[in-house]
């Protein structure tokens, strides 16, 4: 795939002085001193826990041909060092350089909440009409040729650019992926080649790592108003709040803009009716009025979908064909996911909602789907933004009938610490830490017409106790509690 490049060419012509030895061969880049091999370039990051600059000798001794560090660092080494103001941008551009390749159309999409769903159906979409068409994010790749881990939503700079390329080695021209926010803000998609990207929404979320919702908000317009490039494709939902802010930075950056949702100019959302196990939405694009059996539960999911297709048409492909692939969207893992169906008539659904917006978007979504009583089975993870807790408490109490609190990640901290934090929104909940059995408990509730809601974890499959995962899945504990409840053992 690829062989080495010289360190001039590696750097580019907008780099600052080039340093002596722009003739070195570099043979692959790192920002972990662990993996520098012969003939790498190490980049020296700064870091919230650790600065790469610490690192230095030990890349030096494992034979790296070149450094990348802060403007401000002072370096004395034998192998020539580019000193930037800003590295980490600089490793995502070399990077870029470096593997050379990429899908022909590739779509990002950012949010608080629906970034895997908007880029799983942006796939499935593109795949519906004969596209070779993958998704990168939380769920790993996804691809013709099957699905692969990553182990962050938005890879490192190196990694990233590596899959883009495997990617396009594949034959795979149209890609869809997730851009989280510490990946925006920690520039690892500024070498990525845009050619539309799409926003969610946003609400409180990973205040543990942003100083404040401006900062978070900020790192969200980064992928409008820095890393896609002048003319792409912005595709805003414009239910938003935040959408202004889009829109003026979309048009700032000479964007095309199309507007989604109830609110929106371009693809506009007309009419919904919910149904037992999907919703029909009505929608108006280009004075063409359209109907899609959507087979998803859930306001939201119109909302995604509607994104998602955005995204399409604004690559490129025909509305009325991207409409019509609508109708056979399959949800992503762990995102509004019925899981079972018991013999009462009651439904089980797992999802990802882990905070206090998102856990009011799920019930207030399940709602119009649920007959009678709606249970929700839920927990707050460890070493994280502890001021949501007795937020999405109170949220449970006021949207569900039923109300079970767990335990969810609990890491470093008292599980049963955490647990009181949450309960002191919703004091009338059950509270039984042991994840299994709270599912196994709220299941045993349900009636004809009854749904639960177990929401949180989503696709994970472990459980995070102090320093040690535990294999654990809501998946497989909602299964053996229907297993159970149908008379048929552990």
């Amino acid at each position: 795939m690829l062989g080495d490049m010289q360190l001039a060419a590696l750097i580019g012509k907008e780099s600052p002085a080039l340093p002596e030895g722009g003739a070195t061969e570099i043979l692959g880049l790192t920002a972990d001193s662990r993996a520098v091999q012969p003939g790498y370039l190490f980049a020296a990051l700064p870091g919230t826990k650790l600065d790469g600059t610490a690192f230095i000798a030990q890349a030096l001794e494992k034979g790296a041909s070149a450094l990348l560090v802060p403007q401000s660092a002072r370096v004395d080494a034998a192998v020539p060092v580019i000193a930037d103001r800003n590295p980490r941008r600089r490793l995502a551009l070399m990077a870029a350089r470096f593997f050379g390749i990429q899908p022909r159309v590739i779509a990002a999409v950012t949010g608080t909440n629906g970034k895997t769903s908007v880029a799983t159906f942006t796939r499935q979409i593109w795949a519906a009409l004969g596209e070779p068409a993958a998704s990168l994010g939380t769920l790993g790749v996804t691809s013709p040729k099957g699905e692969r881990a990553l182990g962050y939503t938005t890879p490192d700079p190196v990694a990233l650019q590596a899959e883009l390329a495997a990617l396009a080695e594949e034959g795979v021209t149209h890609l869809a992926m997730e851009a989280s926010s510490h990946g925006l803000a920690q520039y690892r998609l500024d070498g990525a080649k845009l050619a539309a990207a799409g926003f969610t929404n946003i609400t409180r979320d990973h205040m543990d790592y942003h100083t404040s919702f401006d900062d978070y908000l900020y790192a969200k317009l980064r992928l409008f108003g820095e890393v896609m490039g002048p003319g792409g494709v912005a595709v805003i939902n414009a239910d938003s709040a935040q959408f202004a802010e889009f829109e003026a930075v979309s048009w700032a950056r000479g964007h095309r803009v199309i507007s989604v949702g109830r609110k929106g100019r371009d693809i506009f959302l007309s009419a919904v009716r919910p149904t037992l196990r999907g919703q029909v939405l009505g929608i108006v694009h280009d004075g063409e009025n359209y109907n899609v059996n959507l087979p998803l539960v859930g306001g939201f999911q119109a909302s995604n979908a509607l994104v998602a297709a955005g995204l399409a048409i604004g690559c490129g492909a025909d509305a009325a064909k991207v409409f019509a692939a609508l109708e056979n969207l399959e949800g992503a893992r762990g995102r509004m996911e019925e899981v079972a169906h018991l013999p009462v008539g009651a439904s089980v659904y797992v999802d990802y909602a882990h905070t206090p917006d998102a856990l009011q978007n799920v019930l207030e979504a399940m709602r119009p789907h649920t007959s009678k009583r709606l249970l929700v089975v839920f927990g707050c993870g460890g070493d994280r933004d502890k001021g949501k807790r007795p937020i999405m408490g109170e949220v449970a109490a006021k949207l569900a009938d039923g109300v079970y609190v767990t335990d969810d990640n609990p890491r470093s901290e008292s599980a049963a610490e955490i647990r009181k934090e949450v309960m002191k929104g919703c004091p009338a909940a059950e509270e039984i830490g042991d994840r299994a059995a709270a599912i196994e408990a709220a299941m045993r509730t349900l009636g004809e017409g009854d749904v639960l809601v177990v929401a949180g974890k989503g696709h994970e499959t472990g459980q995070v106790i102090g320093d040690k995962v535990i294999p654990f899945s809501d998946h497989e504990a909602i299964e053996a509690a229907a297993r159970k409840l149908a008379g048929g053992g552990a």
